[in-house]
């Protein structure tokens, strides 16, 4: 077999310019606060032009919330090529993130994602962006499900509601995670915390329990980031300029009936995911059994 080339000078160029943002970024987030640095700022730091940043990255959200983004697109790749083995869908994808984490090999990105989450705590825009890219990866492992094993049968809720459960599972492993670390660091204080790429792992692995983890509320509305719950980010938003909240109430939503009887079919559906397999996909049929 032949080797893979190694990447070239630019390419590594890039990866340690990458990395020297999200770094620099995290640290002066945590000290001086996500509004208190300005992007003209991180790339002073990192002494690089807005220009060079913008190649990278959509925004200062976007930088601070690498070390999470990363492990889910590493996970979307994973998922190409997972082997099914007629397992339900949540063990299939629970295999691919672990795949994904091992993949997540630097010593430094357990110490990455843990100033990451802290800041999404208190950065309602970091949420927003979290809950973007949580929405836009679900659909796009839910096309991955389709295409490779015809799980996207129109009305079958049961490929969502797998994705979101395993989502709330990783939610819930990360919080005790990053609880559990709080506690090893004790007065040292969170830039003291060391590797636990092993505390992750074990987190992550143990998806048995998934429908203590997956509350309704949660599985039904939040998605792969899994950075802030939506009720704490609408606590901390401040109230839209009078002029946008008229344009708002102009627009007429839908009734909470219709909203309620949406949510009685998800959680009606839910038992339907957790015994959902995967085989090779059918030419004429979705692969359920």
């Amino acid at each position: 077999m032949t080797a893979a080339p190694p990447s070239s000078l630019r390419e590594r160029k890039k990866r340690r310019t990458r990395q020297a943002l999200i770094d620099t970024a995290l640290e002066l987030f945590t000290r001086r606060g996500f509004g208190g640095v300005t992007l003209d700022e991180l790339c002073e730091e990192v002494e690089v032009s807005k220009r060079t940043f913008f190649r990278t990255f959509t925004s200062k959200e976007d930088v601070a919330m690498a070390p999470d983004q990363d492990l889910w697109r590493a996970f979307l790749e994973e998922l190409e090529t997972v082997d099914p083995g007629g397992r339900p869908l949540v063990e299939l994808g629970r295999d691919a993130l672990l795949a994904a984490l091992e993949r997540m090999d630097d010593e430094g990105w357990t110490r990455r994602l843990l100033l990451s989450r802290r800041l999404a705590e208190r950065t309602p825009s970091m949420g927003a962006h979290g809950l973007q890219f949580c929405e836009a990866t679900t659909l796009e492992a839910l096309e991955i499900l389709d295409r490779r094993f015809g799980l996207g049968a129109p009305g079958d809720l049961r490929p969502r509601l797998a994705v979101d459960m395993l989502i709330a599972a990783f939610r819930g492993a990360v919080a005790g995670w990053a609880a559990q670390a709080d506690g090893a660091v004790g007065e040292a204080g969170v830039a003291g915390v060391g590797d636990a790429a092993g505390v992750a792992g074990v987190g992550v692995a143990d998806v048995a329990g998934v429908a203590a983890v997956a509350d309704v509320a949660g599985v039904a509305g939040v998605g792969l980031a899994g950075v802030a719950d939506v009720a704490g980010v609408a606590d901390r938003v401040e109230p839209p300029p009078r002029q946008d909240l008229a344009v708002r109430i102009r627009v007429q939503p839908p009734s909470r009936q219709d909203l309620a009887v949406r949510l009685r079919a998800a959680v009606a559906a839910l038992p339907g995911s957790l015994a959902l397999t995967t085989g090779p996909a059918a030419d004429d049929e979705p692969a359920v059994s």
